[in-house]
């Protein structure tokens, strides 16, 4: 079962500002580290500021891009955690130790939610043309 741990944005995140010293990304290292030992580790990273972003909007058959940055700071992500492990109590041990995203004086949140696997969906041939490339995408890396 894979899972994404998004870090939710702060107005500091969205300004660009990083932390005033490194035991944030000390313990974030650290976090990713035992990760990966554990072998549950499938991707991590931060993401920029929505300044440097872009949405696109699909409204009546139509596209249209807004560029950022976006005001809702508390409906963004600052960065994730992929995993993959095998239940949802596993996940949730893991994300307990999640370190505090802006450091342990900040206020932060996080959100844990389960990715959909092929195997939830209902099977068609267009779920049969995922697969496929899922299958490929594994065995070329």
């Amino acid at each position: 079962m894979r899972f994404m741990i998004m870090v939710k944005a702060t107005a500091q995140s969205e300004a660009g500002e990083m932390p005033a010293d490194d035991s944030v990304f000390a313990a974030m290292a650290t976090y990713h580290e035992e990760l990966a030992k554990a072998g549950v580790l499938l991707d991590a990273s931060g993401l920029q500021p929505t300044s440097k972003g872009w949405r696109v909007r699909y409204s009546a058959g139509k596209r249209s891009v807004i560029d950022g940055p976006f005001t809702e700071t508390k409906e963004l992500i600052a960065g994730y955690t992929l995993i993959q492990v095998r239940s949802r109590e596993e996940a949730m041990e893991w994300a307990r130790r999640f370190p505090a995203p802006f450091g342990e004086a900040a206020d932060g949140e996080i959100e844990v939610r389960p990715l959909y696997e092929l195997e939830d969906l209902e099977q068609s041939e267009a779920i049969r043309r995922f697969r496929e490339l899922d299958t490929t995408r594994t065995t070329t890396r």
